[in-house]
């Protein structure tokens, strides 16, 4: 099975799950997507298996320094999508592919139930 996190290393929530997946021994592939980007396949995935709503960060900084007209903009998956590409910071943290199956955000009892031996 292949595991990739997605995120920014920076991040806190994106730091606990490397720091819970490296504990327990998981191998992962991360993806910086400051630095690697995101494709429009990619987000086309992820929107394939998660609402659009929890996608898009509206807690952030990134989601506060937009305009109103551009936040009400955001109004369905396509929208987002082009968000997400044009500001990737805009995407909660993190997101994590396995086993065929998208997750996003961290917390303890998620990746203990994710990853169950």
């Amino acid at each position: 099975m292949t595991t990739t996190l997605y995120g920014i290393p920076n991040c806190d929530q994106v730091r606990k799950a490397r720091t819970w997946l490296d504990e327990k021994g998981i191998a992962y592939h991360f993806h910086d997507f400051k630095k690697a980007g995101l494709s429009r396949e990619l987000v086309d995935t992820w929107l394939g298996e998660v609402e659009w709503e929890t996608l898009v960060n509206r807690r952030g900084t990134t989601w506060r320094a937009l305009s109103e007209e551009r936040k009400a903009s955001v109004t369905d998956a396509e929208s987002a999508a082009v968000l997400m590409l044009e500001s990737p910071s805009i995407v909660k943290r993190p997101v994590l592919s396995s086993g065929g199956k998208i997750h996003v955000g961290f917390s303890d009892a998620l990746y203990q139930q994710i990853f169950k031996n």
